[in-house]
């Protein structure tokens, strides 16, 4: 199978989780593309940030459309995060691969669990500011290290730190992920990247997101968090074992 048709389909089955389940589902752009497409892990974290910049922007204006984003608490939460995402994005590209390659199968472990663990309604709480940019430093860091946009961080951070309402959560995480992504972008412009792969796998990811939408409301959310779920669990132990063996 050429480069270019394995883009198209890893970029459409990211995008379908994407729409589908809302976050979550970049995690599995930088595996795919370090195991099908051949990038270095310190590449595929920087065209995972293209990917998830693109994705984001576009899911961005769906959601400010209906009127799912709260842009002064997002723009405030997301200003925590602009220098550790910079300064890990940084870094990213002089760390061991098998370091970065394990640091990102821990991640993806830990998206598997959240989304398995059962979500209960969060009682309004007051709004702390030093934990709420605590929090939103540490997903800003995430990002810029691993590649990933972190909806599956950012959504309960925003409900139980912030107190948004779970739509409007969801609408203000891709503010903050955007944002974020783009602050680790500035810090890898020197970065050699194939325009000719993260092209095609970026549109049909953004394509993608569209029919998952339409995916999210014929099969129930739980079904669907518990399947994608099961696969980020046996991406990350075959990842795991990749750095052992």
């Amino acid at each position: 199978m050429s480069v270019l048709v394995l883009a198209l389909v890893a970029g459409a089955v990211i995008g379908l989780a994407l729409g589908a389940l809302g976050g979550g589902g970049s995690v599995l752009a930088v595996p795919a593309l370090i195991y099908l497409l051949g990038f270095t892990p310190a590449a595929a974290t920087t065209a995972s940030l293209i990917i998830v910049t693109a994705t984001s922007t576009t899911a961005l204006y769906a959601h400010t459309r209906d009127g799912n984003v709260a842009w002064k608490t997002g723009a405030l939460f997301a200003a925590a995060g602009i220098v550790p995402a910079f300064l890990t994005g940084a870094v990213a590209g002089r760390l061991p691969q098998a370091v970065l390659t394990a640091a990102f199968a821990l991640i993806a472990a830990l998206a598997a669990l959240r989304m398995l663990r059962p979500s209960a309604a969060e009682p309004p709480r007051r709004i702390r500011a030093g934990k709420a940019a605590g929090v939103g430093a540490g997903l800003g860091a995430v990002t810029g290290l691993l590649g990933v946009g972190g909806g599956f961080l950012a959504v309960p951070a925003l409900v139980g730190v912030l107190g948004l309402r779970m739509r409007q959560a969801v609408g203000t995480s891709l503010l903050v992920i955007t944002v974020n992504a783009l602050a680790a972008l500035a810090a890898r412009t020197g970065t050699g990247l194939h325009w000719e792969v993260i092209g095609p796998f970026t549109g049909a990811a953004i394509l993608g997101a569209w029919d998952g939408k339409r995916l999210a409301a014929k099969i129930s959310g739980t079904t669907l968090q518990k399947i994608f779920a099961g696969l980020l669990l046996a991406v990350a132990a075959f990842m795991l074992a990749d750095v052992i063996v």
